[in-house]
């Protein structure tokens, strides 16, 4: 539900203005950027045999880090592309979100007036159109899920080439959950068309949505093993606790740290080392995952089976933060109870003004969710979105939980979905 007053101001994004095509002065800004950017990286990326960037076009683009929008514009380059971004991404700079042509987007949140946006910015001002499907940050330098049967959709009412662009090395250079120092590793970005503008029109959905799937899958890790590349950053897994929060030496969840390039388990002592050729070795005894992702994909097995049989509740006191404007930015606006099941994510209290707060997302809405680790240095938080607001939820008595809310908001919204197809009569 709306916040009806919490005494700061009422003035709130206006998702409804189309999106605007980008002046010459900021195209000539970004390539000042770029300019930087080519400096301090080592990049390359390869377009020769992607003849639609030439023109309009749909980039469905894998995303790390903010360098991906550098990619995106040499890759385009000279061409003009507009962007969908999450609400909060520029907060505090909306005019410059404007600018550049962006369209704001709340994140796991079904909205028409974006696809009305998206056509606006192709049709009307004649511009590329760039979307990151994940619509979140890869956790672990991997493809997440994505919700490709909707954007087959899209793309048959754009009728314009689609071109997919996957970077490696973006992710291992600045991974969310320590996005500082920068590893030097050199960054690979491949843009390939996989459907044609005819091609839009002649496909189902299910044979696009078929061509996306099996072209967007990338994994950075093993990008850095397979090239032998040495990083010798000392903090190479500072925090990677935080994705790999379950130890499969004892079991035990929650009880995982780390430190510059070690990881360990606080409940039996089990200890790692991430070398640096991106390979994770047992300092002592079995190492159990050599391969990070292949941890990462062990904790959602087993996030899964928790679903599937029934065991899996979360619950806990949790600060709410409320994004109000792009001037006033986020606003605290009470504590409440947080409970995550099969009903979904509820978010239940009384809020600081005295006013009663009650929010569901139910599981088929949501097939993933958004995640920030020490998010803005206020905490590891999730992000709930409804049609008209944003808001950050930050859990105050468990450490190190949102990755494994993040695997069941995924796993519970499937079973619901299996639920739901098989209730349908077969004619």
């Amino acid at each position: 539900m709306p916040i009806k007053d919490i005494g700061i101001g009422k003035k709130k994004f206006d998702t409804t203005v189309k999106p605007w095509k980008t002046p010459w002065y900021i195209i000539a800004l970004q390539h000042i950027i770029l300019a930087y950017f080519k400096v301090i990286t080592k990049i390359k990326y390869n377009k020769k045999e992607c003849r639609a960037l030439q023109k309009p076009c749909l980039i469905l683009q894998n995303h790390a880090s903010f360098i991906d929008f550098a990619l995106t514009i040499m890759a385009n380059f000279p061409k003009r592309t507009a962007w969908v971004t999450s609400i909060e991404e520029f907060i505090g700079r909306e005019w410059l979100m404007r600018e550049v042509g962006c369209i704001y987007k709340r994140k796991f949140t079904s909205d028409l007036t974006v696809v009305r946006h998206i056509l606006h910015a192709i049709k009307k001002n004649n511009t590329s159109m760039t979307i990151f499907p994940e619509a979140r940050f890869s956790l672990i330098g991997i493809n997440e899920e994505i919700d490709a049967k909707s954007y087959a959709r899209l793309i048959k009412l754009a009728g314009i080439p689609v071109v997919v662009g996957i970077a490696n090395g973006v992710f291992i250079r600045s991974p969310q959950w320590n996005k500082h120092p920068y590893r030097n590793i050199p960054i690979n970005a491949t843009f390939k068309e996989i459907i044609t503008a005819e091609e839009t029109q002649t496909l189902s959905t299910e044979e696009i949505t078929k061509r996306i799937e099996e072209v967007f899958v990338y994994d950075d890790f093993k990008y850095w093993q397979d090239n032998n590349f040495r990083i010798r950053c000392k903090k190479r897994a500072q925090n990677l606790h935080k994705v790999l929060y379950q130890c499969p030496h004892c079991g035990k969840e929650f009880t995982m740290n780390s430190k510059n390039h070690t990881l360990w388990c606080e409940a039996c002592g089990h200890k790692w080392e991430l070398t640096e050729y991106g390979k994770l070795k047992a300092v002592e005894g079995e190492t159990y995952f050599e391969h990070a992702p292949d941890w990462y994909r062990w904790q959602r097995a087993n996030v899964n089976r928790e679903v599937e049989e029934g065991r899996y509740l979360f619950k806990d006191d949790v600060r709410l933060e409320l994004l109000k404007s792009s001037k006033e930015q986020f606003v605290k606006i009470g504590n409440v109870t947080l409970t995550h099941d099969t009903n979904g994510f509820t978010l239940k209290g009384k809020l600081d003004n005295g006013e009663d707060f009650y929010l569901n997302r139910s599981t088929e809405s949501m097939y993933s969710c958004h995640i920030e680790y020490n998010y803005q240095k206020r905490g590891d938080a999730l992000d709930l979105a409804t049609q008209d607001d944003t808001y950050f939820v930050f859990p105050q008595n468990y450490d190190n939980v949102i990755t494994k809310l993040h695997f069941a908001t995924e796993a519970l919204h499937d079973i619901e979905s299996a639920k739901k197809k098989a209730e349908i009569p077969v004619k």
